[in-house]
């Protein structure tokens, strides 16, 4: 799923050791051309000769937003579905297929997308376009690939959040700080929402939203642009285009005030603290400024949170954070695990002390550097490859129907000031408007665990 994946990828840009950057970063543009097919399908074409490789990514404009709030999950449920078979392709075969060319496939859905990607060698570039198409329009939903997938989708929510230690934390924060609006479940969904399900509320999930007019194919990589012109014509262009999508209302209830909870887990083996916020949406000016004072205050061990709460006062064995930008709204997340022995209270209120600082103080100079430098180089590392490159543009263009933004998007880093670090911390980070939960193990519920 995309939360747990993005948080890794948070946790192992931490480890990057970041050299200093004087200019602005250096790389090659993303020459790239679009064109739209007449059923509405947006198709991106970029040439990358660096290796012999073709990725082909399929961008769906749906994500666990756009459900019903009594039936959450379908989303996600399809990233799973759409690799049971099609009328042409047998059922469970599809990864055979990417597989047996020396391919590799993946996907992902988040709150706001579903997305699809496969990478093969540039010569069996062919191969990819005809699985799309296929699962494009001719997905089979049948009892054996729902039953199949019900199960897989149950065990995933099992290993990544039940029998997780703090595996609940994530879910209960969006409920909490999103309360009665869209983003208020995770796309994990309910797995009772997914059991009672029944196949013709599938069907109509999918003929609502997996529509050519609804998605954005780019094709990245060492490509003849005319024979996958071609392509594209042959295996999409006789798909219709689908109705006019009505989508459920966009709720985002206003929040204010303070929720705290203690939640006992069996599983936990030292306490641990989780604090949201409210955060910018994507694109907006102020996430380019947040996402830069995150790094300054949870960003490795140089960072605000690791050098105070771990090195310094030890009261916590870890302290990071991160926060989502999402389409409409944005979460931010500070995490502190406790050190043995240690309250969390003492962790909670030596992060705040740091986030005071920072409001009353700003940053420094060397953190602001700090903080460009790490922008610059995630943005490279984001364009390293032909599918890094192809998601980029797919992103770009989905949600703010500008394709080049995967080229300049780094100018809204530079037009940052550190004056604008400490004006988002004051806006954003307002002790009396977050949610906080601390997770305590059930044998050790006593105060000096925090409960």
């Amino acid at each position: 799923m995309i939360l747990r994946k993005n948080f890794y990828r948070f946790a192992a840009l931490m480890c990057i050791s970041f050299g200093a950057f004087t200019a602005s970063a250096q790389m090659n543009p993303i020459v790239f051309e679009e064109y739209d097919l007449p059923n509405g399908l947006h198709c991106i074409l970029h040439v990358d000769k660096s290796a012999p490789i073709a990725a082909v990514i399929v961008h769906y404009r749906v994500g666990s937003r756009d459900e019903n709030p009594v039936r959450n999950g379908f989303a996600h449920f399809f990233e799973h579905l759409m690799f049971e078979g099609t009328q042409d392709i047998p059922r469970a075969s599809i990864s055979k297929y990417a597989e047996g060319v020396g391919g590799r496939l993946n996907a992902y859905t988040s709150f706001d997308e579903t997305v699809y990607h496969m990478e093969v060698p540039a010569h069996e570039v062919k191969l990819p376009l005809w699985i799309e198409s296929q699962r494009m329009r001719n997905l089979v939903i049948d009892k054996i690939g729902v039953e199949t997938q019900r199960g897989v989708v149950k065990e995933e929510r099992k290993v990544s959040y039940d029998n997780r230690p703090y595996g609940t934390w994530n879910e209960k924060s969006n409920k909490l700080l999103f309360k009665g609006g869209s983003y208020a479940w995770t796309p994990i969904g309910s797995a009772q929402h997914i059991d009672s399900a029944a196949i013709p509320e599938f069907q109509d999930f999918y003929d609502k939203f997996y529509q050519p007019n609804n998605a954005t194919l780019v094709v990245s990589g060492d490509i003849d642009v005319k024979q996958v012109r071609g392509f594209i014509e042959s295996y999409f262009g006789g798909l219709s285009r689908g109705k006019e999508i009505t989508r459920e209302k966009f709720i985002l209830e206003p929040y204010a005030g303070t929720y705290r909870e203690t939640v006992e887990d069996p599983k936990a083996q030292l306490p641990a603290m989780f604090v949201s916020y409210r955060g910018p949406k994507m694109g907006d000016l102020d996430a380019y400024a947040f996402q830069m004072l995150n790094d300054v205050l949870t960003s490795g061990e140089s960072s605000r949170f690791y050098q105070r709460l771990v090195d310094k006062d030890q009261v916590a064995v870890q302290a990071t954070g991160f926060n989502w930008d999402l389409q409409y709204a944005g979460r931010i997340s500070m995490i502190g695990v406790a050190a043995p022995g240690k309250d969390l209270k003492d962790v909670e209120k030596t992060m705040d002390e740091e986030i005071i600082r920072i409001q009353k103080e700003g940053v420094n100079d060397e953190e602001f550097t700090k903080a460009k430098n790490i922008a610059e180089t995630r943005f490279l590392l984001d364009k390293k490859g032909a599918l890094d490159k192809g998601l980029a543009l797919a992103k770009a263009f989905a949600y703010f129907g500008n394709s080049n933004l995967a080229n300049t998007e780094i100018e809204k880093f530079y037009k940052v000031t550190k004056e604008d670090l400490r004006r988002v911390a004051n806006k954003y980070l307002t002790v009396n408007d977050r949610v906080v939960l601390y997770y305590v193990p059930k044998a050790k519920t006593d105060a000096k665990s925090g409960g």
